[in-house]
């Protein structure tokens, strides 16, 4: 993820930009973000999660997203591109701009890379968190087997789990399904240091 030169764009500068840009770009607080260029663990681990969700919601009424889906965050606006997201029941679109951009995930997935960490622990989840269909959100670690699972409490709180290790499974409440991380990691190799 990098920054392109300091100038605080209007969300108007930003969909203009993005109409004629080939690569994944995000707004944020007037800053453009360009989130293309991950490494071989993060494209392997991102491709993974969408195909393996599919396999396994095969059947239910569920549709699995890629990283090319925006979803719309009203709390910074005017949407992300999260690497996955799950809907369950008919997904609702609302277009900007020529953009259709996906209103009701229940499921988000991030795969973490050192460049995007911070942004999608924080921002972007505090962002995610306005959308009220969404229930679980996915930090997948692309250099360690290693998710961060946060499932939506009753009382709307956020609860954490770390899931750690090839061996280890995530359960998916709100799509019903268990994710092995064995899936996740799937060709994924991590250094030594690792």
């Amino acid at each position: 993820m990098s920054a392109l030169p300091e100038k605080k764009y209007t969300i108007e500068e930003y969909l203009a930009l993005l109409h004629k840009s080939e690569e994944r770009l995000e707004f944020f607080d007037g800053e453009i973000v360009s989130m293309a260029g991950g490494k071989r663990s993060h494209n392997r681990a991102t491709r993974n999660v969408s195909r393996r969700l599919g396999e396994l919601l095969d059947g239910k009424p569920c549709e699995v997203f890629d990283g090319n889906q925006s979803v719309k965050t009203t709390k910074a606006p005017p949407f992300r591109y999260p690497d996955a997201s799950v809907v369950c029941g008919e997904p609702i679109f609302e277009e900007i701009h020529g953009h259709d951009i996906l209103v009701n995930p229940v499921l988000i997935v991030e795969v973490l890379s050192p460049s995007t960490s911070d942004y999608d622990r924080e921002a972007k989840f505090l962002a995610y968190q306005e959308i009220s269909s969404f229930k679980e959100y996915l930090l997948v670690s692309s250099e360690r087997p290693h998710v961060i699972h946060y499932l939506r409490q009753p009382d709307g709180k956020w609860l954490r789990s770390d899931v750690i290790g090839l061996d280890s499974k995530i359960e998916l409440a709100s799509v019903g399904v268990i994710l092995p991380l064995t899936d996740v990691y799937w060709k994924v190799t991590f250094s030594e240091s690792e």
